[in-house]
This record gives C-alpha cells, sequence and structure tokens, in this order.
C-alpha cells in the first residue's frame, strides 16, 4: 500500500497549480547556458589562433639549452659512474677514521698523562723513526717523560735498530731521547748491547753513554767504560779501559802468529 510521499508539494505548496513559483534545486544553475557558451567562444578563439614560429632570439635559446644539456647529462652519468667505482676507496677511508677514531678514544688523556703513545719523526737523512712508552707524562710545551719506552730506528742500507729501557725523557724539538735503567740496544747486524743509560741524537742517527756497557756482536764481547756510535757514518767506539775478547782469538792462530810461537821455542 503506497502512503502519501512527505516530500511532494502540497496543494498549498509554491509553484502548485495555483499559480505560485515552483521551488528550484540549491545546486541548478540558472546560468548554464551562459557558461557553456562562454566556453564554446572560448574553444573557437584557440583553435582560430594562429600560432607563430619562433624568432631568431628563441631559437639561439633552444639551440644553448640544447647544447648545454648535450654536454650536461654525459658529464652527470660520468660523475656517477665515477662515484660507484670511487665509493671502495671512499668506504676504506671512511673505516680507517673510524679506526683512528677508536684509537684515540682508546687513548686515556689525563692531567697531561697518556697511555701507548707514539711519536713519529725523521732523522737529517728522511730516515723515519718512531717512539713508543707505555705512559707518558707531559713537562711542558717539549718535554716528555716516558715509561717503558721503546724507540725503532731505520738506519741506511735498510737496517735498522731497536732500543728500550725502564725510562726516559723525550724533547719533540730537539729530538733527543735519554733513556735510563736497563737500557738494551740491537742492531739487525747482531749488535747487542745493554747498559745503565743512553743518549740519543735522532736527528744525526748517534748514540752514546758515559756509563759503563756490555756489548756483543759478530766481532766478539766487549766491556767498556762508554762508548759512542754514529749508526750513519758507521763508527763504533769504546772509550776508557776495558775488556776486549775478539771471536777470532778463540780460532786457530794465524800464519805470522805461529812464526811467532816457532820463534819463541827455538830461543829457549
Amino acid at each position: 500500500m503506497n502512503g502519501p510521499n512527505p516530500d511532494a508539494p502540497g496543494p498549498n505548496a509554491p509553484g502548485s497549480e495555483n499559480g505560485e513559483p515552483r521551488i528550484r534545486r540549491e545546486d541548478f544553475d540558472p546560468d548554464r547556458a551562459e557558461s557553456l557558451a562562454r566556453l564554446d567562444s572560448l574553444r573557437r578563439a584557440a583553435f582560430q589562433r594562429i600560432r607563430q614560429a619562433p624568432d631568431a632570439e628563441q631559437l639561439a635559446r633552444r639551440r644553448s639549452l640544447l647544447g648545454f644539456a648535450k654536454w650536461a647529462l654525459p658529464g652527470l652519468a660520468l660523475v656517477l659512474l665515477s662515484s660507484i667505482a670511487a665509493w671502495p676507496e671512499i668506504s676504506h677511508l671512511m673505516n680507517q677514521n673510524r679506526a683512528a677514531l677508536k684509537e684515540m678514544a682508546r687513548l686515556r688523556v689525563e692531567s697531561g698523562n697518556m697511555e701507548q703513545a707514539t711519536y713519529r719523526g725523521l732523522d737529517a737523512h728522511n730516515h723515519p723513526y718512531m717512539i713508543t712508552a707505555r705512559t707518558t707524562h707531559q713537562q711542558g710545551p717539549d718535554r716528555v717523560d716516558l715509561v717503558d719506552p721503546v724507540a725503532d730506528i731505520q738506519l741506511s742500507g735498510n737496517s735498522w735498530a731497536h732500543i728500550h729501557s725502564d725510562r726516559g725523557v723525550y724533547m719533540q724539538h730537539e729530538q733527543t731521547l735519554d733513556l735510563d735503567d736497563h737500557v738494551v740496544l740491537y742492531r739487525d747486524d747482531g749488535l747487542l748491547m745493554n747498559g745503565p743509560s743512553a743518549d740519543l741524537d735522532l736527528k744525526a742517527d748517534v748514540i752514546a753513554s758515559r756509563d759503563w756497557v756490555h756489548a756483543e756482536g759478530p766481532f766478539g764481547r766487549q766491556d767498556a767504560q762508554g762508548y759512542f756510535l754514529d749508526q750513519h757514518a758507521g763508527i763504533m767506539q769504546f772509550t776508557g779501559p776495558g775488556l776486549t775478547v775478539r771471536n777470532d782469538d778463540n780460532g786457530p792462530p794465524s800464519a805470522a802468529a805461529r812464526l811467532h810461537l816457532q820463534g819463541l821455542k827455538t830461543e829457549k
């Protein structure tokens, strides 16, 4: 059963048969025909408009843009390819810097003290040397007190020397190293020296001491009250009274020694 429509206009509603105006929808545009006519006129005007050819200035501008793009795009591609090829090396450098930062973080600096410190330099002949120490204490801008110092020195002809002690003083500007207590020097030619102290001129490759020293090497054994060692010039001098035992002293006598012994026996 169909009931009355509540939305239908009643007999007294506007626009009914009694002559009153009817209700219009609010979304209805009464000027729709005018809008369509305006759009149609704009479309016809666009079709009737004649496109003008670009002038010489516009053509020159377009040519310059095309020329720039012709070189810029391949250049950009080359830069991208180069960055891809160089990325492993860049990553390696970043890892090295990260490792260096970790090493610096491992060092504990407190009131001028530093652990596992390393000092590097060059002598007068551009040979590198390196000084390490278990602990260091900075005494002013130049002096550094070392505990368990170790010096590794490169000499001429790719030879090297290694020297360590219990205590030391490193003068950075003068490039000198003073070692005390259980000084041990070893060189790659077999020379081994030990004594209570040693003074190193790292710039001139000179090691000297005025205290007793015991040395062993291919030449034999030597005890003395001091020594002077110029590693660049190849000079080794022992000072003061001492004891020398050469390795050839224990071997068979030479021809001259045999003749001398025979002469002594004949005189008897």
